[in-house]
């Protein structure tokens, strides 16, 4: 029998040695065995051990050397970027992104599929998700590495259940869908593949965190702008973070009636559709035939159009400006609520209107927001551009294989939420 310590057994010990390590190499690496003992509390005949163990497995190996004060030159360390394979797919509401990835997060392959939600029932999503998922596997067939898991990022509220991931997505239609079961019928991959599903905003909000713009920073507030309107809030470390229906907070009684159903929400004003629709009532006229992104870039150059004398519509000036104020209102009740020290905003619509509009959402928050915590945040735009919901969701399959000490899963996923919420505790920002 395996000797225990304090209610571990030594296999445990084993394995969150490994999950130090190869955390402290992802995110702060390369590094010697010298520095690898006191980052991470082993002493150096374990740094020893373990770093020999996860080079008989092909995880780690040498990266050059750097010279020491007085001694021989140290040996640095990385985490081979070809030991895995992660699969990142962003469920939008326009379209499906799917990239497969390595383990350092460098592209091989990507397709997209557009998609219209409201007229696909979830079979069929999950048929060109999956149709995409074999795509880009066969284009990085010549990549090595197992297959380490499927991150997929969806509108609405996931719930984990014994028969597998549950979504709750209203103003898609979706009303308790068993989609991880769906998934893997339709995309028939081996049965040790993990499937990892969360709300978008939470993987934009991941992805942020670790690569973007939320590096530094333990307290943020991470905004999807697109079609809709969601957001992620971190207190604490990455791993922490959590999606919230922020565009279903109520800003106006009565209002206008959301996808939800209900009056007067955020996303009834503030998401790209409903900002068309607006645009729309007021006589504004989208390109006939234009899909959300081609028609907004038309009401942005509208409201500030880039030929030198032409002049700005002043309804799509109008309404625009209207929605950012509704965007700093409702974000300062994330402000007043949590105190962030960011707030960043990201989602294809966010990006699309740019600096220029965010300037205004700054202009109207203080007027929203209690004097003090509004004095300490800053809003700023993602820095990882359309793919960030992909790659966030590619970091859910690669947070597990941490949480296993880099080795391949032995049965399928349990039900329970996820062993890799907790497996970065503190390692994700620094």
């Amino acid at each position: 029998m395996a000797g225990r310590r304090g209610g571990r057994t030594v296999h445990d010990l084993r394995r969150e040695n490994r999950t130090a390590l190869l955390q402290q190499l992802y995110f702060n690496g390369p590094m010697s065995r010298n520095e690898l003992g006191p980052a991470i509390g082993l002493s150096s005949g374990s740094i020893s051990n373990v770093v020999a163990e996860l080079a008989a497995d092909g995880l780690v190996e040498e990266a050059g050397s750097v010279e020491s004060e007085g001694g021989r030159p140290r040996t640095l360390l990385r985490i081979v970027p070809g030991c895995g394979r992660l699969i990142g797919v962003d469920v939008g509401e326009t379209r499906i992104r799917v990239e497969l990835l390595d383990l350092s997060l460098t592209e091989l392959a990507r397709t997209e599929r557009p998609l219209d939600l409201k007229g696909h029932p979830v079979e069929g999503v999950a048929e060109l998700v999956a149709s995409a998922v074999h795509e880009v596997l066969d284009a990085g067939r010549g990549h090595p590495g197992p297959l380490l898991g499927v991150g997929i990022g969806v509108p609405g509220i996931v719930a984990h259940t014994p028969e597998g991931a549950v979504v709750h997505g209203p103003t898609v239609g979706w009303d308790a869908v068993p989609l991880e079961s769906v998934l893997r019928r339709a995309c028939q991959l081996p049965p040790s593949v993990d499937y990892f599903i969360a709300n978008g905003a939470g993987t934009l909000g991941q992805a942020e965190m670790w690569f973007g713009a939320g590096r530094g920073t333990q307290n943020a507030v991470v905004v999807l702008f697109g079609s809709g309107v969601g957001a992620c809030v971190v207190t604490g470390d990455a791993a922490q973070a959590r999606a919230v229906e922020w565009g279903h907070l109520t800003v106006r009684v009565r209002g206008r009636r959301c996808r939800c159903g209900a009056l007067g929400c955020l996303e009834a004003y503030a998401g790209a559709e409903a900002l068309l629709d607006r645009w729309r009532e007021a006589g504004g006229r989208p390109p006939l035939g234009a899909d959300e992104e081609t028609a907004l870039a038309a009401m942005m150059d509208a409201a500030h159009p880039r030929e030198p004398g032409r002049t700005p519509e002043p309804t799509a000036l109008a309404i625009i400006e209207e929605t950012a104020e509704y965007l700093g209102a409702g974000l300062s009740d994330l402000v007043n609520l949590f105190q962030p020290d960011r707030v960043l905003v990201g989602g294809w619509a966010g990006l699309q209107l740019g600096e220029r509009f965010l300037a205004s959402v700054r202009r109207h928050l203080p007027t929203y927001a209690l004097s003090y915590p509004v004095s300490r945040v800053s809003v700023e735009l993602g820095r990882l551009g359309p793919d960030a919901v992909t790659v966030g969701a590619a970091t859910l399959p690669l947070a597990a294989f941490f949480a296993r000490g880099g080795r391949p899963p032995e049965a399928p996923r349990e039900a329970e939420p996820p062993a890799w919420q907790g497996a970065l505790r503190g390692r994700a920002l620094h």
